[in-house]
């Protein structure tokens, strides 16, 4: 379990916000149909933490670049343009 854990970890650092939410997805969707182990339900879990925390950041970064613009757009705008 601990060669699984590592693995996960290090390769949830290399995923897009796509891939991401789609293992999330699949996570969830094993979680939710049962049938597993504990050991293997505690494995997804910890996965499924690891895929959360990676989309988290990828819409973090999203907000900022997104306040970035709307901030300097708004520096941009002539003063008393209202």
């Amino acid at each position: 379990m601990a060669d699984a854990q590592s693995t996960s970890s290090t390769n949830t650092g290399e995923l897009g916000y796509e891939q991401a939410r789609d293992a999330l997805m699949e996570v969830v969707r094993r979680l939710e149909t049962g049938g597993t182990t504990l050991e293997e339900s505690l494995a997804l879990w910890e996965r499924g933490e690891e895929l959360a925390k990676v989309c988290q950041r990828w819409l973090d970064g999203a907000r900022a670049r997104l306040d970035a613009a709307l901030a300097a757009e708004h520096e941009q705008e002539p003063a008393g343009g209202e």
